[in-house]
């Protein structure tokens, strides 16, 4: 028998499941407690409908401060805008007349007094011993395959540029506002480096006494990272060429040609020398053996000796002057990359040879390597080499950095101050003035060996982001040439052709599950898994055994789903169609070797010390402080896109009014009227 129970007024926000419920009820639940319990339970039920009900009203009113997904959309757009090179700055009207040569030379004059002056000695000393050659291979290998995706770049931007501005054009404002940033606080720390080797090297031909002197007036410092004394003859050089730079000197490209050929010549005089004061036993065990830092130091050092092949974007300035810049760009940077390299690994060779690695004298290896050995005129002609190779180092990136800065000034990235220009000279004085005395002070203050430290993580994480862009570059469609017409039949040959970023035809009735991507978008994920793979590859054979204390089976187990998913993602990469110019320098077998590129200086990045590290990712969160404070919101590229964008709003609020009265707009799903309760 069911018995009916009475409604109560609580029935009428109750849902309709609770009414029925509440109608009929088992008659042994009207017995003792348990009806007591089925009401309660009902009661609290419904209490809970009501809270949901007034919650999902609510749900409007909280989201208000929410940014929405279209906001979200737009500032990625922002982080992520292009820069737009004018037609003027594409075409050149210099004379093009450098051959091969020439930018080799100036290549080679770029790269060899930074690693054989600054790098030699403290790799040999601190990081590697005598196999600081092998840590000179491993880094010529890596630089020559970054070398070759800087020369796409190059080629397909026919101006005086730079990583930052290749990065603007191809991959996106915040990463090239990232990489101007590393690359002054590259440039920074390398001056004040080279003026400490320049005055080491000076000192040299005093017998050290400028250095007693400093010492027995000022005393000996005993702070980490801070030089044992201040070196007032760095910092007053720099200040000297402050100077010659800022009433508008500049160096001359024969003044170049004469100094790199002074440095070919000296390096052949350390060579030739070198092997006839060698002594082999200087590798014995008795002195250490040949690796005394075992496998991690020589990365360690090849990771540091990188900075020393940085110089080949001296190239890159000359290129808009180049006869052939599909041909002799590229040819430039292999050939002086190469004679770089055995140039680097012969000397090293030669100075662990001549003096044990141990009593090496790092702020100036060479000069006091000949010195140990007796020959004091030959240690003065190391010393007149050191001295010109590194006075044509130090005016070429005092002239750099300042037009640099200027640059981002110009596009509105960075504060305005530093794009004013003198009106006579032409030249950037307050970023000279300002970053000139910040070189100094470094220079006066930091040890050679602290200096070194910072040197090669920046270089190697800009040209990875430049490395990473080639792939981007190379699987996004090209934008249609001004020059051609709509009826133009290369035109109508690109529009027929597969477009860059879809899947090969070949390959779709193989791979369905990636036919129905949009043209771009497997690329793009498969790029982020490549690169997310790298990394986790590269900690795990960097950290698998000492920081990360893996058991084997752990170790083994993250080694091979890393190489899978690194191989996969190249597979994927490869599978989609790629851009086709015959009328530009591309790199061979991409995505493999700019995937290779990627691999290898990730596994160098990791090698250096967690100082490094922390002074590196400081440097960083400056640089974000800057951008988001003030570059995101004056960029030139933001305020060329507000007309455009207020264009449109304008022209979106004109449709209603242009719409017949019989077409009505569509309700908003926002404003439709809800249903009534029953």
């Amino acid at each position: 028998m069911l018995i009916a129970t009475s409604r109560r007024p609580e029935a009428q926000w109750r849902p309709q499941c609770l009414r029925r419920a509440t109608l009929w009820t088992p008659q042994y639940s009207l017995q003792g407690t348990r009806l007591g319990l089925c009401w309660r339970t009902e009661q609290a039920l419904g209490q809970r409908c009501q809270q949901l009900t007034w919650c999902s009203s609510q749900l409007p009113t909280m989201a208000w401060g929410l940014p929405s997904t279209a906001s979200l959309a737009r500032f990625c757009q922002k982080l992520n805008r292009l820069k737009t090179l004018e037609e003027p700055t594409r075409e050149t009207s210099l004379r093009r007349h450098l051959t091969t040569l020439d930018l080799t030379l100036q290549g080679v004059g770029g790269m060899v007094g930074l690693g054989l002056y600054i790098l030699t000695g403290t790799v040999a000393k601190w990081m590697a011993g005598p196999a600081v050659l092998v840590s000179f291979s491993v880094a010529a290998v890596a630089s020559l395959l970054t070398a070759l995706c800087y020369a796409e770049f190059v080629v397909r931007v026919p101006c005086r540029g730079s990583s930052y501005l290749f990065t603007y054009v191809f991959t996106g404002e915040l990463w090239a506002f990232l990489v101007g940033w590393i690359v002054l606080i590259q440039w920074l720390i390398g001056v004040a480096a080279m003026a400490r080797v320049w005055s080491s090297y000076l000192d040299v031909i005093f017998s050290y006494r400028i250095r007693s002197f400093t010492e027995a007036h000022v005393g000996i410092w005993q702070v980490p990272f801070l030089a044992q004394y201040p070196d007032f003859l760095a910092a007053g050089i720099i200040l000297l060429f402050l100077a010659f730079v800022s009433c508008g000197g500049r160096v001359s490209s024969w003044v170049n040609h004469i100094f790199s050929a002074i440095s070919l010549i000296v390096i052949l005089f350390i060579i030739i020398l070198g092997f006839v004061l060698a002594h082999p036993h200087n590798w014995s065990a008795e002195e250490g053996g040949f690796a005394p830092f075992g496998f991690s130091g020589i990365m360690t050092g090849a990771a540091t000796c990188f900075y020393a092949f940085a110089g080949f974007g001296a190239i890159a300035a000359s290129s808009v002057e180049a006869r052939n810049p599909k041909r002799t760009v590229p040819m430039a940077l292999a050939i002086s990359v190469g004679v770089v390299a055995g140039a680097y690994i012969l000397v090293s060779t030669v100075l662990t040879l001549m003096v044990p690695w141990h009593n090496l004298d790092p702020d100036s290896a060479l000069a006091d390597a000949f010195h140990q050995q007796g020959h004091s005129w030959a240690a003065f002609i190391v010393v007149a080499g050191a001295i010109c190779a590194i006075i044509t180092l130090l005016l070429n990136i005092l002239l750099f950095v300042p037009r640099m800065v200027c640059a981002m000034s110009a596009d509105g990235l960075f504060f305005q101050v530093f794009a004013c220009v003198h009106p006579r000279t032409q030249v950037p004085v307050v970023g000279i003035l300002v970053f000139g005395v910040l070189m100094a002070f470094l220079a006066l203050l930091l040890d050679l060996e602290a200096l070194v430290q910072f040197l090669s993580i920046g270089i190697m994480l800009e040209l990875t982001v430049l490395t990473t862009s080639i792939i981007i570059l190379r699987f996004r469609k090209s934008p249609p040439s001004s020059s051609q017409g709509p009826g133009s039949p290369v035109g109508t040959e690109q529009a027929s052709a597969p477009e860059p970023g879809q899947l090969r035809p070949a390959l779709r009735p193989y791979l369905r599950f990636l036919g129905g991507c949009r043209p771009g978008a497997a690329v793009a994920w498969s790029l982020s898994v490549l690169v997310a793979s790298a990394i986790t590859l590269d900690c795990v054979l960097v950290f698998g055994d000492s920081a990360l204390h893996l058991p084997p089976w752990g170790y083994t187990l993250l080694l091979l789903l890393s190489s899978a998913t690194f191989l996969l993602s190249l597979l994927v990469l490869g599978a989609h169609q790629q851009q086709h110019r015959q009328d530009t320098f591309q790199v061979p077998m991409v995505p493999l070797t700019p995937a290779l590129s990627i691999l290898l200086n990730v596994f160098l990045m990791l090698h250096l010390s967690y100082v490094t590290w922390l002074g590196f990712s400081i440097w960083l969160l400056i640089g974000l402080v800057v951008y988001f404070g003030y570059g995101i919101r004056h960029s030139k590229e933001n305020q060329q896109e507000r007309p455009r964008l207020m264009a449109t709003h304008s022209s979106l609020k004109m449709v209603p009014a242009l719409q017949p009265p019989s077409q009505a707009p569509a309700q908003e799903p926002g404003h439709m009227e809800e249903p009534t309760s029953p």
